[in-house]
């Protein structure tokens, strides 16, 4: 058995454990996953790797909280002219509120 077939079944065990489905792939997904694996490879090689090695579930947690907010809230990210994600998305969505009252 491979490590990724490993995951795989301990992902659906614990999904039933909890009485939740997995969800099931549709068009355009693949977009969604390569977003997410670049995510997920960008905090394991800037938090996980480098920043280890942990000593207990509770400081990985931690670092995890403290990761996601700083990504979200102050990294500034070239796709988004540069800008937190979290100032991008409140923009976006004042931009959206002022086109619907100009309507």
């Amino acid at each position: 058995m491979t490590a990724d077939q490993y995951v795989s079944i301990r992902y659906t065990d614990r999904l039933a454990e909890i009485g939740a489905s997995a969800s099931v792939g549709s068009v355009a997904d693949s977009y969604e996953i390569a977003m997410a694996e670049a995510l997920n490879g960008t905090f394991k090689a800037e938090l996980i790797e480098m920043q280890g090695p942990w000593k207990d579930f509770d400081q990985v947690e931690r670092a995890i909280f403290q990761w996601v907010t700083w990504c979200n809230e102050e990294r500034l990210h070239s796709a988004l002219d540069y800008v937190p994600r979290a100032e991008y998305e409140r923009d976006w969505w004042r931009q959206q509120e002022a086109t619907l009252q100009s309507a």
